[in-house]
């Protein structure tokens, strides 16, 4: 069990890292004059996705939000977007529950078509948050797309870095 937990969790932060930025990029984040806008309201998850997975996708949110400076005009679109992240969390979520209940009686071709469903949902939600993200994007102003332009690069230079094996 204990491995299916990480696993979930390793899943659900390779989900939420190229969603846009790390919350906690090794790169310092873009500063932002502060916006008066006010923050998405979190809409309610499907009960599967877990509380501490439901958090680390609003705190993703609110983060994003900021470090973007979004605007009280530009919250319809950015809602729609976050919204896509939450949806995005919920369905992975849900689809790694289902494969850690019945893992254990798969067989070997079983585990593998199960990992494809897996991979083309990914797929699937990056697509989805992509499209919302470009509506969002084309609506910002010029400081706010150079913001984002820093972050997306910081996101897939970290990314880029090769990882230390243990």
């Amino acid at each position: 069990m204990f491995t299916w937990t990480l696993v979930r969790r390793v899943a659900l932060a390779a989900w939420l890292a190229p969603s846009i930025v790390l919350a906690q990029s090794a790169a310092p984040p873009v500063q932002m004059p502060p916006s008066s806008a006010p923050v998405a309201s979190a809409p309610t998850v499907p009960p599967a996705l877990s509380a501490s997975a439901q958090a680390a996708v609003d705190q993703r949110i609110r983060t994003l939000q900021s470090q973007l400076g979004v605007t009280e005009a530009e919250m319809p679109l950015w809602s729609a977007f976050a919204q896509a992240m939450r949806e995005n969390a919920a369905s992975t979520d849900a689809l790694f529950s289902q494969r850690a209940s019945a893992v254990a009686a798969m067989s070997a071709t079983d585990n593998m078509h199960s990992y494809a469903q897996i991979a083309r949902a990914y797929a699937d939600n990056t697509e989805r948050l992509a499209t919302a993200f470009d509506s969002l994007y084309a609506s910002l102003s010029e400081t706010q797309k150079q913001a984002a332009d820093t972050l997306f690069r910081q996101q897939a230079t970290a990314a880029a870095q090769p990882r230390a094996r243990r």
